[in-house]
């Protein structure tokens, strides 16, 4: 017996190494592991300065796994250390970032594409079979990703009834044909393919670690690999910091120019910008009367982001299935105070279900620029549609819970909206929820709660990213709304007749969001806009309002 434990114990020992070994151990930028080389040094210096650029995030990384984030925070770190088939250039166009050459059929339905020579962190080389993996893995009932409706979106061939379980996950229309050739197959044209490949839940996967690492994939550093920029040197589930170091078996390390990113999570803008001056962040983020007290500084910046705020009714509540009440509710809110007297970021009034400088239709105009506004703030109709539905309904009074993460913008709106509410529409009691962002999520998609402020960043540039979010059944559909007339609509413009006129379809995208708006199945409320503080000896940070926020490539810190 003595003897067979300690055959047992060489047995278990091997276990855990031929497991860390599949999983990936705690690397530093050359593969070794941090017991032989000097990776704790590494993190010292990710924290305490150098050419490392500190930036500051409201909200914590919620996950790490390309295919289960469904945020913005997540996705802009998981692309600073993964790379897709694509990237966006600084102006938001699509260019090759793993793909070396492309081949596309003249019926634009297959692509053939080639990989370029690039490594995981773990020195395996990245394959298509990475790609076919992960893909299938996004559109696996199974895995129950909240974003595996993206694979209908990219058009590619069985991914919607994958997704419902009609056919088997082996029959994505995704074909590794050799390990470095990968072919895609599309069931009609997709005119934003390319942007959509630069999107995370497209980011490829090793199939290998990840079955090693089972559960604990992408929870720590040792669970997560990478291909791109950066690898992760420190992390974990709701961390306040996220420290990333630069990765030099990148393919294209020279264009790199920082040794890393450490990102702080403060949600409390007069903490973020005090470690600002203090020079711990390199870049923050400002809101309210910070706004007016540095806009002049030479530091400050505005941009314009693609994030649409809006309040979901869950028509399931009793009360909120009423159109004349949720009409009450959208129109009751002033929100030009809202933009112009507490955010006060650039963040301008939103009276449509889809943001301005999102996409460009095939008369080379913004989709806004053609488009109506719906919903415009108007007290005086609020209280006569709150007038309606008290009749239908057979009440005089009603209390709803909204629902409202834990950021301090989140809040002061939030707070406004419900003093607003109340005195608009006199019978109306409006209480709040706090809850962290993740908590706050996560209610929202199951249902349990009655209004929720929330947001949506567009994922490729097409009004599609907003308006398929409301058909029946997507899991970004909070209120539970249908309508069979939408629903469509909307699939003709993504696989039917629409889908093959670029005109037709513009218009019906245009209706499409007049459905919504006429209907109240959400209360659009402001366009963000970003207030940003940069370091002057900071350069090359690239913005977008759609898919990823923010780019470091091209970033140095002198």
């Amino acid at each position: 017996m003595k003897g067979f434990k300690k055959v047992l114990s060489m047995a278990l020992v091997l276990a855990m190494i031929v497991g860390l070994t599949a999983c990936g151990s705690k690397a530093d930028t050359t593969g070794k592991t941090s017991e032989t080389t000097d990776t704790a040094g590494q993190e010292e210096t990710a924290s305490t300065g150098g050419n490392i650029l500190n930036v500051h995030i409201d909200v914590e990384v919620a996950s790490m796994d390309p295919q289960i984030a469904t945020d913005g925070t997540s996705f802009e770190v998981l692309a600073d250390i993964t790379d897709g088939l694509y990237a966006l250039d600084a102006d938001g166009n699509a260019i090759p970032a793993l793909a070396d050459t492309v081949d596309k059929s003249e019926d634009g339905l297959t692509y053939t594409i080639t990989l370029k020579d690039a490594k995981w962190s773990n020195g395996t080389p990245v394959t298509a079979n990475d790609f076919v993996f992960a893909w299938k893995r996004l559109v696996d009932p199974a895995t129950a990703s909240e974003y595996a409706f993206m694979g209908g979106i990219a058009g590619i061939v069985n991914a919607d009834a994958i997704v419902a379980g009609e056919v088997p996950v082996d029959e994505l229309g995704v074909t590794a044909l050799d390990e470095k050739t990968l072919e895609i197959k599309l069931d009609v044209p997709v005119p934003y393919f390319e942007s959509l490949m630069a999107f995370p839940s497209f980011f490829p996967v090793n199939e290998e670690f990840f079955t090693g690492c089972g559960d604990t994939f992408a929870t720590s550093p040792e669970t997560i690999l990478s291909n791109g920029q950066f690898v992760v040197t420190s992390y974990e589930p709701a961390a306040t910091t996220i420290e990333l170091t630069k990765n030099p078996d990148y393919y294209d390390a020279d264009a790199v120019k920082l040794d890393g990113l450490k990102y702080q999570v403060i949600k409390d803008s007069q903490q973020a910008m005090l470690a600002y001056q203090n020079g711990d962040l390199d870049v923050a983020i400002l809101s309210g009367e910070q706004v007016e007290q540095f806009q002049a500084d030479p530091e400050f910046t505005n941009i314009m982001a693609g994030y649409l705020w809006y309040i979901s009714p869950n028509q399931t509540v009793a009360g909120l299935e009423n159109l004349n009440l949720r009409k009450a509710l959208a129109l009751s809110y002033d929100k030009e105070a809202i933009v112009n007297n507490i955010l006060k970021d650039g963040s301008i009034v939103a009276d449509f279900a889809v943001p301005s400088e999102l996409a460009t239709g095939p008369d080379g105009k913004d989709f806004r620029e053609t488009a109506d506004t719906y919903l415009s703030t108007d007290k005086e109709k609020a209280l006569g549609y709150w007038e309606a539905a008290k009749q239908e309904l057979g009440v005089e009074s009603l209390t709803y819970s909204l629902l409202v993460e834990d950021t301090e913008s989140a809040q002061n709106v939030a707070q406004f909206i419900q003093a607003e509410i109340q005195t608009t529409l006199p019978g109306i009691t409006i209480e709040l929820e706090i809850l962290p962002k993740k908590n706050r999520v996560e209610r929202m998609q199951e249902g349990t709660f009655e209004l929720g402020l929330t947001r949506w960043g567009p994922d490729y540039a097409d009004p599609m990213t907003y308006e398929d979010m409301w058909i029946t059944d997507s899991p970004n559909n909070y209120g539970f709304w249908s309508n069979a007339d939408y629903d469509a609509l909307i699939e003709s413009a993504k696989k039917g007749e629409l889908a093959l006129d670029l005109e037709a379809r513009w218009e019906a995208l245009k209706e499409a969001e007049k459905i919504v708006m006429d209907e109240a199945v959400i209360f659009p409320i402001y366009q963000k806009g970003n207030a940003v503080m940069i370091k002057s000896n900071v350069k090359g940070i690239e913005f977008h309002s759609v898919a990823i926020n923010r780019v470091f490539k091209n970033t140095t810190k002198d």
